[in-house]
């Protein structure tokens, strides 16, 4: 059986390839070492979160496309955990994907842009959020939901004193531009 970082590995080297990007040039666009990408690629490094989504924004794709294993995977840094309860493309070619976000009490994830017309939806379950938007800043408490554009550089704070959780909802346009 493959580990899922392993997996992780395979598939955005997968996706690299296809893209037509050495190991270089997307470290550097993507703004990760090269060996950190190598070890990822290789399976020997767990990525954090960020780099999954610096990685996901210059590639292009939606997050759940460098989640191999699909429904329950789970991505982490030190204060977030996102596990990936659904993804799919819609008939327009819409990727939806829906995760469940647990931030530590006051911690912050701050969040690279997506591409261009990526939408995230937010609803709070447990606790509270303050999402700085990049345009402006929303609080948003268990029951209520929030949108916003996510093409700028973004961050959930959770404000509760206890864990924070969410449905995250992020839709992906059928043609993303990379993020930059």
């Amino acid at each position: 059986m493959t580990s899922p970082h392993a997996a992780v590995g395979v598939r955005l080297r997968e996706v690299r390839r296809a893209r037509g990007l050495s190991l270089s040039r997307l470290a550097a666009e993507a703004g990760v070492g090269k060996g950190t990408l190598s070890e990822i690629e290789g399976g020997t490094r767990n990525p954090t979160l960020d780099t999954l989504y610096r990685l996901a924004g210059r590639l292009a794709v939606p997050l759940a496309d460098l989640l191999a294993e699909g429904p329950g995977s789970t991505a982490a840094d030190d204060v977030t955990t996102v596990t990936l309860l659904d993804a799919r493309v819609d008939d327009g070619g819409t990727t939806v994907e829906v995760y469940r976000l647990v931030l530590d009490a006051g911690g912050t994830r701050r969040s690279p842009a997506h591409g261009a017309g990526v939408v995230e939806h937010l609803t709070a379950t447990r606790g509270a959020f303050r999402v700085d938007t990049g345009a402006g800043v929303l609080a948003v408490g268990a029951g209520s939901s929030a949108s916003w554009t996510s093409d700028v550089p973004h961050a959930y704070t959770a404000t509760s004193p206890t864990p924070a959780e969410a449905v995250l909802v992020i839709t992906t346009p059928a043609s993303p531009t990379p993020a930059r």
